[in-house]
């Protein structure tokens, strides 16, 4: 397929780094990002109380009554703010892991680092006391300790993408296995206040939790972008990226763990949202036409999406609200079966 328009192609060079830049996927990049600040302001104007996007800016620039100002900064922009910043963290994770398995299968969903932010969320729940902090960092722990293990396991003398997807799909069923044990074992209403956590929501978000995602993921993002060249020669092939000068096993390890971070902070906030950080990082290279996995356009597709599915998470049956793993985990089933017709057709 031919692409949308043809764009010139840049040479970088400052302070001794050079990198090309495709403005074709600038700018489409930058058209993502506006969808999903578009649908940012949606959600924001929309509800039992609805406001132009006049009336919005206006009070997002400190104006308004305090009736619009309870229901918008209050209400509704701590929601919109974490869906905003945890849909480009989970399509980072994603181009991360994609990237570096080199293949698309490579998710944190489908690896098994949700089941072990799972994990430390059920531990915080039946063994330690504290609010949404204590449960935040277990939940991060697991899904780090569980980036761990699943590394240790698919070591021998290096690691590839095939093995790390493999055993990361092993040990998901085991721990899933695990954590369906404890919730059989628990009382019903930790039993049911776990399985709402499970399913992936941003219905109880708080503001301290909108801006700990706002800031970490920012510096995250910050962090990972200054190691984008290292995923790209990895994306050549280890013997390439090693003939380039890099450490192959030591940039794997440094992209994973940043990987694994950007997840954790979304689950400790969210629980955990799947298909996102899959679809995310394909469906941005199916619309830049990009020759690799691209950050940007990865991260941009995943607000939107997850912005978009929030949304309709508060829409679709209200004044009731669903859980937004729900609506992530249809337009991911529905995006796939596309997906599937497509390479059939093909």
């Amino acid at each position: 397929m031919t692409p949308l328009f043809r764009a010139p192609r840049f040479a970088l060079r400052r302070a001794g780094v050079s990198m090309i830049i495709d403005a074709r996927v600038v700018i489409l990049s930058l058209v993502l990002a506006a969808l999903a600040i578009g649908l940012f302001l949606i959600s924001l104007s929309s509800g039992r109380i609805a406001y132009s996007f006049a009336e919005v800016l206006n009070v997002l620039g400190g104006g308004g009554d305090r009736r619009s100002q309870m229901v918008i900064l209050e209400w509704r922009l701590p929601r919109a703010v974490a869906a905003l910043i945890l849909g480009a963290l989970l399509g980072l994770s994603g181009a991360i892991f994609q990237s570096v398995t080199r293949n698309p299968l490579g998710s944190p969903d489908i690896v098994g680092f949700d089941a072990g932010a799972y994990s430390g969320a059920l531990v915080a729940m039946v063994l330690l006391s504290g609010g949404w902090v204590t449960l935040a960092v277990s939940a991060m722990a697991g899904g780090l300790l569980t980036g761990a293990l699943i590394y240790l396991l698919a070591w021998r003398r290096g690691t590839t993408g095939f093995h790390l997807i493999v055993i990361g799909i092993g040990v998901s069923a085991m721990l899933t296995a695990v954590n369906q044990w404890v919730l059989l074992a628990l009382p019903v209403q930790t039993a049911m206040a776990a399985g709402v956590w499970a399913t992936g929501s941003l219905a109880r978000t708080q503001a301290d939790q909108a801006v700990f995602a706002l800031i970490a993921g920012l510096l995250l993002i910050a962090l990972t972008l200054l190691f984008s060249r290292r995923m790209r020669l990895l994306e050549m092939g280890d013997a390439r990226a090693a003939a380039l000068g890099i450490s192959v096993e030591r940039s794997k390890l440094l992209l994973m763990v940043l990987a694994v971070a950007a997840m954790a902070i979304s689950t400790s906030v969210a629980g955990p949202i799947p298909f996102v950080a899959l679809a995310a990082p394909q469906m941005a290279r199916l619309l830049t036409r990009a020759a690799g996995t691209t950050l940007l356009g990865s991260m941009a597709t995943g607000s939107a999406l997850l912005v978009g599915a929030d949304y309709i998470a508060q829409h679709i049956i209200a004044p009731a609200q669903v859980p937004v793993g729900i609506v992530t985990l249809a337009i991911g089933g529905g995006y796939f079966l596309w997906l599937l017709i497509r390479e059939a057709r093909k």
